[in-house]
């Protein structure tokens, strides 16, 4: 296995000259580990300075959705806890007779639910923690369940609920049992994060009560409105935690100690699970773009500049660390770095 690492590294300092983002991380790999990895641009603009590092911590954004929410839902279903095909409310009382009711976990998970598109949860809820949930879970549904393929960040903060339910525990204890602590993800963990990490934590955008960009502190309002802990966003991780998290989903056998999801949850998520409903997704995962199920590329990103990759058949994976939400909420000048990351690291 080959990569074209001078044309990889071209491409990211292009992003920053172009101030796509003020810097980024970035390492390729397969079961064995890291097979070639880099730092580009600084840490933060105005300590032009700092160069970005390897360990620097990020903002994991919607990662979080995977990283917490779709490995400890797939440690309940290998645990045999979960019936994806069940409707929520045969089950699960607080949902029972709601408008969740007929909804199935499989649906939340390729966001067939029919949910409302946004969460708004303070206008909607308020800002007390109980009456936010039994909000999103009593909430009319946007349309039929199984009609449409729509995104939805509120699928995620259900799963998060429902983890939490089946499990008895909270979603960060859950996923650090179960998950991060048995493959060594020491320094992923879910903030506000202490003084000590913030220091090494890439800024995302301009907090305008304070002046001064986020740091530490999670982008997502719906995970700084719930404590910092959601399904939606709020974990924060470094390069080699996601490259020993992929590394695992690509062989299983790759570390001495189990985690509670395996090559059974990951084999059905990075299938279509959609029929001919479009575009089309697996479970929580989806092709990446410009490609298809054939190609066997599989994607998550998240919206303060992270994103990951994965392809089984290749036995190969990706990661892209930047903070882009230091400059700008504009997506397209990012999709542009990844789509070309993506050609790079796969073809």
């Amino acid at each position: 296995m080959t990569y074209d690492i001078d044309r990889i590294e071209a491409l990211l300092d292009e992003g920053v000259r172009d101030k796509v983002y003020p810097g980024a991380v970035w390492a390729v790999g397969d079961a064995a580990g890291i097979r070639a990895q880099g730092t580009t641009g600084v840490l933060d603009p105005d300590e032009p300075d700092v160069p970005m590092r390897a360990d620097t911590v990020f903002d994991a954004a919607s990662l979080t959705k995977i990283l917490a929410v779709w490995s400890s839902i797939g440690a309940l279903w290998e645990d045999g806890a979960l019936d994806l095909d069940q409707p929520l409310g045969t089950f699960w009382p607080e949902v029972s007779g709601q408008p969740l009711h007929a909804v199935t976990t499989r649906q939340l998970l390729t966001h067939t639910a029919g949910l409302p598109l946004r969460a708004q949860l303070k206008s909607l809820y308020g800002t007390n923690k109980e009456d936010i949930r039994r909000g999103v879970l009593h909430e009319q549904l946007h349309r039929p369940p199984g009609e449409a393929v729509e995104y939805t960040d509120r699928a995620a903060l259900i799963l998060g609920y429902l983890a939490e339910y089946l499990s008895g525990k909270p979603l960060n204890q859950l996923v650090t049992d179960r998950t991060w602590l048995p493959l060594g993800m020491n320094s992923t963990r879910f903030g506000p994060l202490p003084d000590e990490i913030t220091d090494r934590c890439a800024p995302t955008e301009l907090d305008q009560d304070t002046d001064t960009h986020l740091k530490g502190i999670a982008h997502d309002f719906s995970a700084r409105l719930l404590g910092g802990m959601c399904g939606i966003a709020g974990a924060f991780t470094v390069l080699d935690d996601l490259a020993v998290f992929l590394r695992y989903m690509v062989d299983t056998s790759t570390v001495p100690v189990p985690t509670g999801f395996g090559a059974t949850w990951t084999a059905e998520s990075l299938t279509v699970q959609t029929g001919a409903l479009q575009p089309e997704r697996g479970l929580f995962w989806h092709p990446a773009p410009g490609t298809g199920p054939i190609e066997n590329i599989w994607v998550h990103y998240g919206f303060t500049g992270t994103g990951m990759w994965l392809s089984p058949r290749r036995h190969r994976w990706a990661v892209l660390l930047t903070n882009k939400l230091y400059y700008t909420r504009d997506r397209q000048p990012l999709t542009d770095v990844r789509n070309a990351f993506c050609e790079l690291v796969f073809r």
